[in-house]
């Protein structure tokens, strides 16, 4: 059984990274060091390119119905869900206080990545078969912003 399509899956990923740009830019703006600074504000700009790809994925997918019986209540839980998911407002807030370099804000946006991916590995067994490529493609967006935010990591670890 179905709980899921791939066109919502795009539309609660667009989501998901529209809550994560929210979050970097007011972050930015928080932030005294220049470093710190710009790598909010690049991580900023890699949610909004991820949420336009997304849009695009989720507007070229024809529209269907889960097979679940009751799916109004099952997609406000979805939309519940995402919204605190990945970019919980209270935490995020408790754990930027923290930052004090750039490595540490790279570890951030890490984590936050590595639990997108999480999410999607997980979510992918409620969709159709025949969609669930589909959710390969956000697992692959997130895997290329891990591996720039790794690369940065790196980079900020051999200047200190």
């Amino acid at each position: 059984m179905a709980l899921l399509t791939a066109k919502e899956v795009f539309q609660f990923a667009a989501r998901i990274e529209e809550n994560g740009e929210r979050f970097y830019r007011a972050f930015a703006e928080n932030l005294t060091g220049s470093l710190e600074k710009e790598l909010f504000v690049y991580l900023a700009n890699e949610e909004v390119t991820h949420k336009k790809t997304f849009e695009d994925l989720s507007d070229s997918i024809q529209d269907t119905k889960p097979t679940v019986g009751y799916p109004d209540e099952y997609s406000s839980y979805l939309q519940a869900y995402t919204d605190n998911l990945i970019f919980m407002e209270d935490t995020i807030k408790k754990e930027v206080v923290k930052i004090k370099n750039a490595k540490e804000a790279c570890e951030f946006g890490i984590r936050r990545e590595l639990d997108s991916i999480l999410y999607y590995q997980e979510i992918k067994d409620f969709l159709p078969e025949k969609e669930r490529d589909h959710i390969d493609t956000i697992i692959g967006e997130e895997r290329q912003h891990f591996i720039k935010l790794s690369e940065m990591k790196k980079k900020f670890e051999q200047n200190s």
